[in-house]
């Protein structure tokens, strides 16, 4: 199922949500710590994490996909948005440096669609990092939170959709290893619960981060064999 724009947004606005954010950002600016004079490109619900690279970036659009609803920037963050088909992305070939997907390859409708449109916007040198939650982890069984919609990939199976949309992996990283829980002492730990979940429990994050680069040599034709001429001698 997948959540909608507005539910998304309440629970960013909400304490957990803000938490959840700021662990995530530290993760993503860890990844990606400057993306100074390029253009970035954010597919989902990616608001909360694109202000990280806003005032770097030459360009930072915020693209929703349409089944989720029109979103929008919050108040005093002026920059761009627009809600879009995911299969049918309204910009040209090459058009941006990096995309970012949070909150977008899990609830999209066609997946290997989705990364083919990324594929073909993104520069020939371009960087995607993907968030998606975790199968083994429990945030992917609380429809509470939006990672508890759409559909939860284990390593391996975002690996293979990856390699079928003709990305090649760089790096893997993990996060939200506190509980996905709405009380204060929790959400106050949320630190500790990082730093000993990444030490003794690395398998059971909530979400996965996977950074990946086009893979422009996969989808070059190979070269044709010139055929060789059979000649069929007639028999004595």
């Amino acid at each position: 199922m997948t959540a909608d724009a507005h539910i998304v947004a309440e629970f960013y606005g909400s304490a957990r949500g803000a938490v959840t954010a700021r662990v995530l950002r530290e993760r993503l600016s860890a990844m990606w710590p400057s993306v100074q004079g390029e253009s970035v490109l954010g597919i989902g619900y990616a608001m909360p994490y694109l202000r990280l690279w806003r005032d770097q970036a030459a360009r930072c659009i915020a693209l929703t996909p349409a089944q989720m609803g029109a979103a929008r920037w919050p108040p005093g963050y002026a920059s761009l948005s627009c809600a879009a088909e995911e299969d049918n992305l309204p910009f040209g070939d090459l058009t941006f440096d990096r995309i970012v997907l949070v909150h977008g390859l899990e609830m999209a409708e066609n997946a290997r669609r989705l990364l083919r449109e990324a594929w073909r916007v993104l520069k020939d040198d371009g960087r995607l990092l993907i968030v998606v939650p975790n199968r083994s982890g429990m945030w992917a069984y609380r429809e509470s939170t939006p990672f508890g919609h759409g559909l939860p990939y284990s390593t391996g199976q975002l690996g293979r959709l990856l390699a079928g949309g003709l990305f090649r992996i760089e790096r893997r990283d993990a996060a939200l290893w506190m509980p996905p829980s709405q009380i204060r002492v929790v959400l106050r730990s949320a630190p500790l619960f990082e730093r000993l979940g990444r030490r003794m429990m690395p398998g059971l994050a909530g979400v996965t981060l996977t950074e990946a680069v086009k893979d422009v040599y996969a989808a070059m034709p190979l070269r044709a064999v010139p055929r060789r001429r059979l000649v069929l001698a007639d028999a004595a």
